[in-house]
C-alpha cells in the first residue's frame, strides 16, 4: 500500500509538473503566422469591430501564453492590442524599440509594398516583463496590417 500511494504521489507531482510546464509554453513562429491568418479570416468574416473587440479581449481566441495579435493603420494608429487596450487609438508611428529602430513606422512601410513578413526588433514580453528580441509576423489587410510575433 505504501508503495502504490508513493507511486500515486510521485505520478500526481510529475503530471503537474508537465502541465505547469505546458502553461507557460513560449509560442513559436508557426503559432503566430497560424494566428495572423485566423485574425485576418476573423476579421474579414465578422467586420471590424467585432474583429478588434474580439483581438483586443486578452481573454478571447487570438491571445495564448506570450502571443496575441496587433492591428495598426498604415498610419501607425493602433485599432486593435491583444496585451495593451490602452494603446487602442493612438498613433505610435514614431515609436522606437530599446536601440532606436522606429518599429512600427518599419512594419507599415513594409506593409504597404508586401503582402506578408517577418520583422525583427526588441519588445517587452508581457509574460516576462523583460525587453526581449521578438520577431513579429504580419498580413496587410485592406488599409490596416495585422501581426503576431514571438519572442527570441
Amino acid at each position: 500500500m505504501t508503495f502504490a500511494r508513493t507511486l500515486f504521489t510521485t505520478a500526481s507531482t510529475l503530471a503537474l509538473a508537465c502541465a505547469s510546464l505546458t502553461a507557460h509554453a513560449e509560442a513559436k513562429p508557426e503559432d503566430a503566422t497560424a494566428m495572423v491568418k485566423k485574425g485576418v479570416a476573423f476579421i474579414k468574416a465578422n467586420g471590424k469591430d467585432k474583429g478588434y473587440a474580439e483581438i483586443s479581449n486578452k481573454a478571447g481566441q487570438f491571445k495564448k501564453d506570450d502571443l496575441y495579435l496587433v492591428v495598426y493603420g498604415l498610419d501607425g494608429t493602433v485599432h486593435a492590442h491583444g496585451a495593451n487596450e490602452k494603446m487602442i487609438g493612438k498613433n505610435l508611428i514614431d515609436l522606437k524599440d530599446i536601440d532606436g529602430k522606429p518599429f512600427v513606422r518599419e512594419r507599415v512601410e513594409m506593409a504597404k509594398t508586401k503582402a506578408s513578413f517577418w520583422q525583427d526588433y526588441k519588445f517587452t514580453n508581457p509574460e516576462t516583463k523583460k525587453i526581449e528580441p521578438k520577431a513579429m509576423y504580419c498580413e496587410k489587410l485592406d488599409e490596416t496590417v495585422v501581426c503576431g510575433g514571438v519572442y527570441k
